[in-house]
């Protein structure tokens, strides 16, 4: 009911919606016959099924070489977030995890659910690695190598100062962004980028999913995961997970949007990289997932959902999102719409109020300077529509019908849906009717 609703209110996103339903039926089919490579992919989609649909973006060779790199990189996540594992036994397998994919019988029982089953048949992970031209293969164990290094460290050292968190997300994420700016270059697609907007790249994006995640990494067991810095923390509550009670929200919200003002810092480096990338299916692969963080950030400031439960962008607007993104002004529209609408949130009264706006205002600059504003449909122009009670019942109707007409048990005996809508005194009765193999509907409104 929730996304039925959602979809009423933005009747908009429908068309995407359904050109989004359409790739991802269409990225399934494509997943590979060879065992080892239908493991990747099919893993894929169950980790993360907006990634499984962004990399479509990639040609083959490229593809195969990302999709190995994330999951292999998604693994020794998978170790490092375990909280059961005894630390003696994490951290040589962290340390030495580069090497580990080099051999096709290693796996590692660790993680819970789809985690599990990338953990227990890792091996495939590594076949598929061992068949990767050497140049995508010594890129991707030069970044397992030094992530698994910097994870190492901070499972014996907390995240107290905004250095120490900067210093966490480059492992975790800066390179990310390093390691595909690598692969990249190997593919003769894209020059080397500097070190400096490739790590940013990686970690607006690990920022933004902290920040989301809050209550789900305080709330993990058996031990909690603390990645937002006590220096930040600190100011507002005397243990991190202070923020998440109710009688703390004032304090939790200045203390949130401070984060989200840190991460405003990376937007710069990252428009840079964007708008210096050649191949538009490379290009794609990069800014879809940027432009969901900047939407992502807009949603969670000033927000104490995000102490309660998930926040996360609607899928319509992520599908949006996907079929939209395709130059790059696009991302600066996009940009630009979620600057404006973050700093509409901003409360003058909050501590960083003035950091906020003019890191806003930084980001509104690059994009109006592009000068394409004006020419480029809206991300969330008329978010707030509103459609008339007749016209939602009536769209109520089609839809149920559409499912009862999909259902895979149709009855013979006809079905009939009568609705209401009080508002507009408005009754539609709805017959579907099955003779003769045919189908026949009837609709009276009175």
């Amino acid at each position: 009911m929730r996304r039925l609703k959602e979809a009423l209110e933005h009747l908009d996103d429908l068309y995407p919606l359904w050109k989004l339903k359409i790739a991802a039926k269409q990225a399934e089919k494509q997943i590979p016959t060879e065992a080892h490579w239908g493991f990747c992919y099919s893993m894929l989609h169950k980790v993360s099924r907006s990634f499984a649909l962004v990399i479509q973006q990639l040609g083959t060779d490229l593809r195969d070489a990302v999709c190995v790199f994330y999951l292999v990189l998604r693994a020794l996540d998978t170790v490092e977030d375990d909280t059961s594992i005894d630390t003696m036994v994490k951290i040589p397998i962290l340390m030495e995890f580069h090497r580990h994919i080099y051999d096709p019988d290693w796996h590692f029982e660790c993680g819970k659910k789809e985690y599990k089953i990338l953990m227990d048949q890792f091996q495939h992970v590594s076949t598929a690695f061992l068949e990767l031209n050497d140049s995508y293969q010594e890129a991707i164990e030069d970044i397992t190598m030094k992530m698994g290094a910097g994870m190492a460290k901070f499972i014996c050292k907390e995240v107290d100062t905004i250095k120490d968190y900067d210093e966490y997300c480059h492992y975790v994420a800066g390179l990310v962004g390093l390691g595909l700016s690598n692969l990249f270059n190997v593919s003769g697609k894209e020059i080397l980028f500097p070190e400096s907007i490739s790590n940013s790249m990686g970690l607006f994006l690990q920022k933004t999913n902290i920040i989301r995640d809050y209550l789900e990494d305080i709330n993990d067991t058996p031990k909690s995961r603390m990645f937002w810095p006590r220096e930040i923390w600190s100011k507002h509550v005397d243990k991190l997970e202070d923020l998440k009670h109710k009688e703390n929200s004032e304090k939790a919200v200045e203390c949130l949007n401070y984060m989200v003002t840190n991460a405003l810092l990376h937007i710069e480096d990252c428009l840079k990289y964007m708008s210096n990338l050649r191949d538009p299916t490379i290009f794609k692969f990069c800014a879809i997932p940027q432009v969901m963080a900047i939407g992502t950030l807009t949603l969670c400031y000033n927000n104490t959902e995000v102490f309660r439960g998930v926040v996360k962008l609607r899928r319509g607007l992520t599908a949006k999102i996907i079929d939209r993104t395709k130059t790059m002004a696009d991302v600066y529209r996009a940009f630009y719409d979620f600057s404006s609408l973050l700093k509409s949130k901003v409360n003058l009264k909050d501590p960083n109020a003035h950091t906020t706006i003019s890191r806003i205002e930084a980001t509104q600059k690059i994009c109006r300077d592009f000068g394409t504003l004006d020419k480029r449909k809206s991300y969330i122009a008329g978010e707030q529509r509103s459609y008339g009670p007749a016209l939602v019942a009536f769209l109520i109707v089609i839809l149920a019908i559409l499912y009862t007409y999909i259902s895979g048990n149709r009855p013979t005996k006809i079905r009939s849906l009568l609705v209401h809508d009080a508002n507009a005194k408005v009754w539609f009765f709805v017959k579907l009717l099955r003779y003769r193999n045919r189908d026949y509907i009837t609709c009276r409104i009175r």
